[in-house]
């Protein structure tokens, strides 16, 4: 892995059920429904994860947090960012910047998006204006727009060490 820059995308979707946290970012956003997975469900940051791993080649996130291990049963996806980044700096690369969408019917995410760059940013060891987070709308479209799920869309850019 010789190049100087690696841009990687990820993307994850949870759907949403009852009786569960929405944490978005490692976030904790108040809503009568949260996201279903085996962890914290954290879609935002599963995807930027992702990204991360994408940009070196490495996998994704399954391959490292398998759903299988109980290890990993409802854990702070912000502890698995860490060991994603640790594993991005033994690869001699760092983090230029990251970029990402949340698609979301419900709840209204604005008041909150602040407070998420400022989570990823701080466990990432980066600039606040290095992340991006923004939230759309399906305009009611699948499930995303008849609030029954949440998306994101993440980019990230590594440069070589």
């Amino acid at each position: 892995m010789d190049q100087k820059y690696r841009i990687g995308n990820g993307y994850d979707i949870h759907r949403l059920v009852e009786g569960r946290k929405l944490v978005l970012g490692g976030v904790e956003i108040p809503h009568e429904l949260g996201l279903l997975g085996h962890s914290d469900a954290d879609v935002l940051t599963h995807a930027i994860m992702d990204a991360l791993l994408g940009a070196l080649s490495l996998g994704d996130i399954g391959k490292y947090f398998p759903p299988c291990d109980l290890k990993y049963k409802d854990i702070s996806s912000l502890k698995l960012l860490q060991l994603v980044k640790e594993l991005v700096e033994t690869q001699h690369y760092e983090i230029n910047n990251i970029d990402s969408v949340i698609q979301a019917e419900k709840p209204k995410l604005l008041g909150y998006i602040f407070l998420m760059k400022e989570t990823l940013a701080n466990i990432l060891n980066l600039s606040i204006d290095q992340v991006s987070v923004k939230a759309t709308t399906m305009e009611g479209l699948g499930p995303i727009g008849e609030g029954r799920a949440i998306a994101v869309q993440a980019v990230a850019i590594l440069i070589k060490k």
